[in-house]
């Protein structure tokens, strides 16, 4: 909300009311007022000011607690997008309704990529906003799939609030209980969407169980279905005690009516296991259920706001995105359960206090603190999508990047919907906005230059899987670099390296449908057609036992040699050590210089970079340098840094060494008559079937398998189960191979070395 400066108005102060909302409470009456657009300005003399200033909330206050920031995400599959789409049209941002496959060929409004369009999917998440009821809510759509597990902790890294949707039919899976993970661990308050009741096989209750069992939430239902499958009609909101049903071509009107008489009783079972659930979590409505006291409406409300916002309670509601019923509802429930930006606690890192944690109270008076979340490259160069936490950003302002220390200048603000933009002057704590021309990486931190904290960064999973990339001409080389460079800054799970062997450039991230994405995106966005070699795992070697060194390098030629010598030993780190690599100098007295150390150390990481087995790096080894020699004028920097390599080669094979190999859980569902095919395959691929359950008529069967033998089994596992078996897999930890695969991944190594 804007502010006015005081100047030219002596003696008369003025307050600032949106004439959509009225003041929460009795004003003095002004004694003259103007209207500026959506804003009137009241002015009052100096005599009313100060019982104005009494009754009057701070100027921000209002607008906040009208704010709310949420995002929608699930499995794949559960009507995420469809939600989306439907939250739309109902608050007005869009006029109609396009489904995310459908036939007039448009697409969702959030899947603005044509690869998005295409195979009706989501790959980035999408930002944009609404209103309802006189409340702004900002939405971000995240994607299901597994591979683009960033874009899902990016967006609940900076919002308040999430929904869960879970499909009514698949109940609770496996990448719901990811996302419910990720909600845990970023300690966001979430609303469950128990999505498709118009399916055949809805279940509500079951799912509804399931999320106590599987994710563990104190959940229970605040909406009962009038109807199930094609017979479903409407709800029934057990807070309020009324019956909604949905009419007009879209679902756009809801009629509020008594309850049914054939429902009554499941109604009054269903509520009073809502008001257990929720007492159990809130002591003020516990006294009143143990007394017996009859709970109204209001008073059930506020409880269920009181645990939510406190993450002890789970709302669930119901309803079919798809056919229109149960989102307007749903949209209540955003408002009524889900916190404003206030009443959430977040954190930021004070770096001038050697890191330590400072509560931002999230107020649009404090001095500004903003974080980058999410680089995109857009046709007017790159655009940052920002979460403001603190203070106000104007367009035109200097912001300072912690991170990095620069000074930037804010050339254009907007505010996102979908890809469209609209431009606006200023955004205040609470709000996520886009700024334009700022270079920065995702996680950076800005200030307005009083402050210097750093907001806590996200969890970044490893990349599981390589593949070597090359453009077919030469000369599209610089337009693959700019894509391949763009990528990697708008998505910390996608990583470029070069193979220092072959000299191909080796693109690595979160699974096969991820590197294609990309691959694909290479060749429309950038027009650069590239060849793709065949997928790579990324394999980790590692020694498991300790092993001395004691090496000196001498290279005597004309003028000044080269001499020096290392003893010392490497052993394996303990079992879940944080760190991967660990070198300890232990040298007692001068033997080697101290200038040199850094440079021993520089040459036993650089070894460490490619073990000697099949050249991929080591991991999990502790180097201890206890002796060595060097001499006054042949020793350098580069003598030490090469007696550590040839040091560390050395003593490598002595050390045991063994491959470690990426081990994926994989969740599979196929019904129950190809069960035994399908562990049968599983125990071919070398997996390990950790766990069997029943659903139905399908079987969910958990395993761990190597990823290097799970190439390709998307087409086998349809073969075998007539394309009706589903599955997902995401990185669970490095094992050591057995050791006929040892073997034969080091003889292929050899045999490559060889060809080239």
């Amino acid at each position: 909300m804007a502010r006015f400066q005081r100047s030219t108005v002596p003696r008369l102060l003025y307050t600032l009311y949106s004439t959509r909302a009225a003041p929460s409470s009795p004003s003095p009456s002004p004694t003259a007022s103007l209207l500026l657009g959506n804003f009137e300005v009241r002015y009052f003399s100096a005599g009313s000011a100060a019982r104005a200033k009494d009754d009057k909330d701070p100027w921000w206050k209002q607008s906040m607690e009208r704010l709310r920031n949420i995002g929608i995400s699930a499995h794949i599959d559960s009507g995420k997008t469809t939600l989306t789409e439907r939250v739309l049209y109902y608050t007005g941002r869009i006029h109609e309704i396009h489904e995310v496959r459908g036939k007039d060929g448009v697409g969702a409004k959030m899947d603005s990529m044509d690869l998005e369009r295409e195979k009706g999917i989501t790959i980035q998440s999408a930002a944009t906003y609404c209103t309802w009821k006189d409340y702004q809510i900002n939405i971000i759509d995240t994607p299901g799939h597994v591979d683009f597990t960033i874009e899902v902790e990016r967006a609940l890294r900076v919002l308040d609030g999430a929904i869960l949707v879970l499909c009514s039919v698949g109940g609770v899976q496996s990448q719901s209980i990811t996302v419910d993970r990720q909600m845990r661990r970023y300690e966001v308050p979430r609303l469950a969407f128990i999505n498709k009741l118009d399916r055949m096989g809805a279940d509500p209750w079951k799912v509804l169980n399931q999320a106590r069992s599987k994710l563990r939430h104190h959940a229970a239902a605040v909406q009962v279905p009038i109807g199930l499958e094609e017979n479903f009609k409407g709800l029934v909101d057990l807070v309020q005690q009324k019956a909604y049903y949905f009419h007009g071509s879209s679902g756009e009107k809801v009629v509020a009516e008594e309850v049914p008489a054939d429902m009554e009783a499941i109604v009054a079972e269903k509520r009073r296991e809502l008001i257990e659930m929720v007492s159990e979590v809130d002591d003020k409505l516990a006294e009143a259920f143990l007394n017996d006291e009859p709970i109204s409406a209001a008073d059930l409300e506020e409880a269920v706001r009181r645990a939510t916002i406190a993450r002890k309670f789970v709302p669930v509601f119901m309803g079919s995105a798809f056919k229109n019923k149960g989102v307007q509802p749903l949209l209540d429930g955003v408002l009524s359960y889900l916190p404003c930006p206030i009443e959430v606690s977040n954190y930021a890192l004070d770096q001038t206090k050697n890191e330590e944690k400072v509560m931002l109270p999230g107020t649009p008076d404090g001095p500004l603190v903003a974080l980058a979340f999410k680089l995109e490259e857009g046709r007017f160069g790159q655009l940052t999508y920002l979460r403001v936490y603190e203070g106000i950003v104007r367009k035109g302002d200097f912001i300072v990047n912690v991170n990095t220390g620069k000074k930037i200048k804010v050339p254009r603000l907007v505010r996102m919907h979908s890809n469209e933009m609209e431009d606006i002057q200023e955004a205040h704590a609470g709000q996520i906005v886009a700024v334009f021309g700022v270079d920065c990486a995702s996680g950076d931190t800005f200030t307005n230059g009083s402050v210097k904290y750093t907001m806590t960064s996200m969890n970044v999973p490893e990349p599981v899987m390589s593949l070597a990339v090359q453009p077919v001409s030469k000369d599209s080389g610089g337009q693959f670099s700019k894509a391949l460079n763009r990528f990697q800054r708008e998505d910390p799970t996608f990583r470029v390296g070069l193979d220092a062997e072959s000299g191909q450039t080796i693109i690595s991230g979160m699974g096969e449908l991820h590197l294609d994405i990309y691959v694909e995106r290479i060749r429309r966005e950038y027009k650069v057609d590239a060849t793709v070699g065949k997928p790579r795992v990324n394999f980790r070697e590692t020694i498991t036992q300790r092993a001395d060194f004691d090496y000196l390098h001498k290279k005597q030629s004309g003028g000044q040699g080269q001499y020096g010598r290392v003893c010392g030993y490497v052993e394996p780190l303990r079992p879940g050590s944080p760190i991967k690599f660990e070198f300890e100098n232990m040298i007692v007295g001068q033997a080697i210089p101290s200038n040199f150390i850094p440079a021993i150390e520089k040459g036993f990481r650089e070894a460490a970079n490619s073990g000697s087995l099949i050249g991929h790096p080591v991991e999990n080894i502790r180097i201890v340098i206890t002796d060595g020699a060097s001499h006054a004028v042949d020793s350098s920097e580069l003598a030490f840094k090469l007696a550590s390599i040839y040091a560390f080669r050395q003593c490598y094979s002595a050390a045991r060494p063994v491959i470690l190999e990426p081990i994926m859980l994989v969740e599979l569902k196929v019904p129950t008559e190809f069960q035994g095919t399908v562990a049968g395959d599983i125990n071919k691929r070398k997996g390990v079937i950790v766990g069997n359950d029943q659903d139905g008529d399908d079987s969910i069967i958990t395993a761990n398998v190597p990823l290097n033998n799970m190439f390709g089994y998307s087409t086998a596992l349809r073969s075998m189960t007539q394309g009706k078996g589903e599955f997902t897999m995401e990185y669970k930890e490095h094992l050591p191979v057995s050791q006929d695969v040892q073997m034969q991944l080091v003889n292929n190594y050899k045999a490559n070395k060889e060809a080239e």
